[in-house]
């Protein structure tokens, strides 16, 4: 017989699987002798009073056996000698567009500008030691994308727009942990998603389709108002309907649509600054106890907004015990994201802490304008840390009082920090929104506004700041049929998983415009 419970524990019995087990036998009444496993199906905790819970979701078999295999297993068959559909990015948009594409009957080609996942880690460290960008190998371009080495969070409120459960499901299939399929904020940490990355493209070769690294994209192929292919930057060319899985970083790909008329529309993004602060400290604020989080309770996280002067101010990838890292991916920027390994086990917790920038809030309001004033933020902190990636920084309760840091406190960012008034240099839109959402989060969370927690600059790669148009029905390009934009760089996504769910939804609607 299966039990399904919805039981509230303390942390130090669902950490421990026999201590689940007791505590079923005893509060359910059934031997505990009769119960031959127990299978936690979803698991959340509950920190909201100063006693903190864990909200399980179980299957306890009783006198019979729990079977191995719990999700359903995808079947990929070969596609040898099928027809061909060309996607451009490695990435999740790009490398689930390619799995669902060979579970419909097509031939996968992936073209990515840059290496493959053990590769690129070479160029990451190399960036790390504070080397110059590899502007075709870094944290935005390679296989796997920017969250290849930016956490693998997949947490997503993007449940309408497709099977997030299959995304999840596919990831496990390919070697992630399944306690993807039971927390509340899953993540498959820095550290173990590249071996992922690379078992998901083992798949697509085996299947018989094909991954192509430093490939990049150079110019679409048309034929009478379709898109027929692509031409890379060797010449050659590959043909097939195009999924377009560029990522958000793709600025040359913007600059070629715009400057060949493939229509385009000027979209909002959010630009701010990484916050990090000592992992203890966010564990004492969230678990409420000075202690801090003890030996049961995962390194804390925490997730803030607030609305200030009509634009929204919120934390944006929260990387409990991680890093802060260099994110930029060409010549005089200096950008920066956040990672956390598998086991969070940094001192350091850090965040975006980003503001809401609208097309009307910068430049002309161009096509472009947002565009330009990432570059431009970029830019100064590429100034004013000394032309390296050495990266600008400020106490933040220095930031919000507008005072210098005399000095700073230590940090996760490998290529180092210079203190810098972010509040003087940093545009007003910004900085006084950002000061105001500080001082309200450090109302409802005391102690998180402090100078113990130091603003990197700056945190501008949050989304596309354009979106290539498309059909609702269709997803092809609103003008030019076969090119199906996909994923974050084409806005319309804003995570793995909801890039994965993109990238299946374009497979699908590019075996319907083959069949058409």
């Amino acid at each position: 017989m299966i039990h399904d419970f919805q039981i509230r524990v303390l942390p130090q019995v669902a950490a421990n699987e026999q201590r689940i087990k007791q505590w079923v036998a005893k509060e359910k009444g059934i031997g505990e002798d009769s119960i031959t496993g127990v299978r936690i199906l979803k698991r959340s905790i509950d920190a909201r009073q100063r006693t903190i819970y864990v909200n399980l979701g179980l299957q306890v078999f009783v006198n019979e056996p729990m079977p191995k295999d719990f999700y359903p297993h995808t079947h990929y068959t070969s596609v040898e000698g099928k027809p061909q559909a060309v996607v451009v990015g490695a990435g999740p948009g790009g490398y689930f567009a390619a799995l669902r594409l060979i579970e419909l009957g097509i031939r996968p080609v992936v073209v990515e500008r840059g290496k493959d996942v053990r590769e690129r880690k070479k160029d990451l460290a190399l960036l790390n030691r504070n080397n110059p960008v590899n502007p075709e190998s870094n944290y935005s371009f390679g296989e796997g994308g920017a969250g290849a080495y930016s956490d693998g969070k997949l947490y997503t409120r993007s449940k309408k727009r497709g099977n997030v459960e299959k995304i999840l499901h596919v990831f496990c299939q390919h070697g992630a942990s399944t306690s993807i399929l039971v927390d509340a904020h899953p993540h498959i940490g820095t550290d173990k998603l590249p071996r992922v990355i690379e078992n998901m493209r083992n798949t697509i070769v085996e299947c018989g389709g094909e991954v192509r690294f430093e490939t990049r994209m150079d110019k679409l192929l048309t034929k009478d108002n379709r898109v027929v292919g692509i031409e890379t930057q060797s010449g050659e060319q590959i043909l097939g309907p195009v999924i377009l899985a560029t990522g958000h970083s793709a600025r040359d790909v913007y600059r070629l649509f715009a400057s060949t008329g493939v229509e385009m529309e000027a979209k909002g993004t959010a630009v701010g600054v990484r916050l990090e602060h000592p992992q203890h400290l966010i564990d004492c604020i969230q678990y409420h106890n000075k202690n801090g989080r003890g030996d049961y309770l995962p390194a804390a996280e925490y997730s803030f907004v607030a609305q200030v002067a009509g634009r929204g101010v919120y934390s944006f990838c929260m990387c409990p015990g991680g890093f802060v890292v260099p994110a930029a991916s060409g010549e005089e920027q200096v950008v920066v994201n956040g990672m956390s390994p598998s086991n969070r086990g940094s001192r350091w917790s850090n965040s975006g802490m980003v503001v809401e920038i609208r097309p009307e809030d910068v430049g002309d309001g161009s096509l472009l304008s947002v565009l330009h004033f990432q570059e431009e933020l970029e830019r100064q902190c590429w100034l004013q840390g000394g032309h390296t990636q050495t990266a600008p920084a400020q106490r933040m309760a220095d930031f919000v009082n507008r005072r210098l840091s005399y000095d700073l406190p230590d940090t996760s960012y490998a290529p180092g920090l210079v203190s810098s008034p972010l509040h003087f240099w940093m545009p007003q839109l910004i900085t006084e929104r950002l000061a105001e959402g500080f001082r309200r989060f450090g109302q409802s969370s005391r102690g998180f506004l402090t100078n113990d927690a130091v603003m990197i600059g700056v945190e501008t790669r949050t989304s596309s700041p354009v979106r290539i148009t498309r059909d609702r029905e269709s997803l092809q390009h609103i003008r030019l049929q076969g090119l199906f934009p996909c994923g974050e760089g084409a806005g319309y996504a804003g995570g793995i998983v909801s890039a994965g769910i993109d990238g299946e939804r374009c497979a699908e609607a590019v075996v319907a415009y083959l069949n058409s």
